[in-house]
């Protein structure tokens, strides 16, 4: 038998009847166990799912890595590519690519009767991954764009429908400047978006990419660029400079020079401000951790002032201080253990009834999201509460060594 098992499972549940003086502090201990893993479960939820909302987002508008001109002086008047049947096969057979697709961008000035405002028609094809648009589609739906005959129909923001006056099934005139000449086009919309990141939600509208090849008098293999999405986005970094290595010496039949970049170098103010968000939560992690560490040594040293008649009559039977302290050290599990399992329980109610009912709304326009994002990673949950468990343990071990200093002839006289 464990013998300071055993006595430590008689401290904790107490004798029936027994008057003691610990419990206000215990519960205290406890408490700030469950409070402090509550916090970290909530911090490290919502600011993962917050980071991936968000880059979720960029990625749904402009994929992960892309493909353009090096000489591309802005970032939507482009100059083209010619992409070969061969350079696609090569791209498409690279590791961790999932997706590869060709796109072209033309800047434009959207005119009503009351209104102007000036767009980026983002010109797409038949391997166009529409994935990302269908979950944010509010009305209507996406253009048929495998026919050959070009199509007029386009899907734009609520934020320009709304601006402008426009709804479903309205048609309206887009005007373009081309060799100092303007050139006009009339779209239908059949389907409207809403992303809430209003960088783009107020930019772009999804139009087939046979206009912008008319506009630009472009060849049918001549595109803005291409966009690719890949398996893991862990290797977006690796599979960024795979793919820099594999075109740095390629040139498409114009002589034009290969481009890569990847989402990060693309937007590199929001990546930069996302990772900032995880300073924050370490600071917030690390406060967590040792607080609660401290009041748990308060209500260690209550229960070892309590216990002193014990400990002297134990240390006059034979018991050594390295056996008594493994005793109180067991006490202090039980405790952590049963803040853990009260944080675990307050904390994933939380994150689970954000989840499934976005309680706590947020500010679309401040945040790009109109409800606090939660992503719930059981792995990371597990890893807070073992290093909760152990960093406490670790710093009762200094206090525990008090009991070295109770002396045997003093504490039996004194109940």
């Amino acid at each position: 038998m464990n013998l300071e098992l055993f006595i430590a499972k008689r401290i904790y549940k107490g004798t029936k009847g027994e008057k003691k003086v610990s419990p206000p502090a215990v519960r205290i201990a406890i408490i700030s166990i469950a409070l402090g893993l509550t916090v970290m479960i909530l911090s490290v939820s919502i600011v993962i799912g917050f980071k991936q909302e968000v880059r979720n987002k960029i990625i749904g508008f402009g994929s992960h890595i892309q493909i353009t001109n090096f000489d591309n002086n802005t970032s939507h008047e482009t100059q083209p590519i010619a992409i070969s049947d061969s350079l696609l096969r090569a791209i498409q057979g690279m590791p961790n690519i999932k997706h590869v697709e060709k796109f072209a961008t033309k800047p434009g000035i959207i005119k009503t009767e009351e209104d102007f405002q000036g767009i980026v028609v983002k010109g797409i094809g038949e391997d166009f991954n529409w994935s990302f648009f269908k979950q944010n589609l509010i009305e209507g739906t996406t253009p048929d764009i495998t026919s050959e005959k070009t199509t007029n129909d386009v899907v734009i923001s609520q934020t320009l429908s709304n601006k402008l006056h426009l709804k479903l099934g309205d048609s309206f005139n887009t005007f373009f400047f081309v060799n100092q000449n303007m050139r006009p086009r009339k779209f239908n919309i059949v389907g409207i978006y809403q992303t809430n990141f209003s960088e783009y939600d107020k930019l772009f509208i999804i139009s087939d990419i046979k206009h912008v090849r008319k506009l630009n008098d472009w060849e049918e293999d001549m595109v803005s660029g291409l966009e690719i999405l890949v398996e893991d986005y862990n290797q977006l970094d690796q599979t960024t400079y795979d793919l820099a290595y594999l075109l740095s010496a390629e040139r498409d039949r114009l002589g034009n020079a290969f481009y890569v970049r990847s989402i990060k170098q693309l937007n590199p103010m929001i990546f930069s401000w996302l990772d900032l968000l995880d300073v924050n939560v370490m600071i917030i992690l690390i406060l967590m951790l040792v607080v609660p560490g401290f009041t748990t040594i308060s209500g260690l040293l209550i229960i070892i002032l309590e216990k002193t008649n014990m400990i002297g009559i134990l240390k006059a039977m034979g018991q050594n201080n390295k056996s008594i302290r493994k005793i109180f050290l067991y006490v202090s599990f039980f405790l952590i253990g049963k803040g853990l399992f009260w944080g675990n329980i307050i904390g994933l109610t939380f994150c689970f009834l954000q989840k499934y009912f976005g309680i706590i709304k947020l500010d679309p326009q401040n945040y790009y999201i109109s409800v606090v994002p939660v992503e719930i990673n059981f792995w990371h949950i597990i890893l807070l509460n073992i290093l909760t468990l152990v960093i406490s343990m670790l710093i009762l071990i200094g206090p525990s060594y008090i009991i070295s200093k109770i002396s045997p002839a003093k504490t039996i006289r004194f109940e």
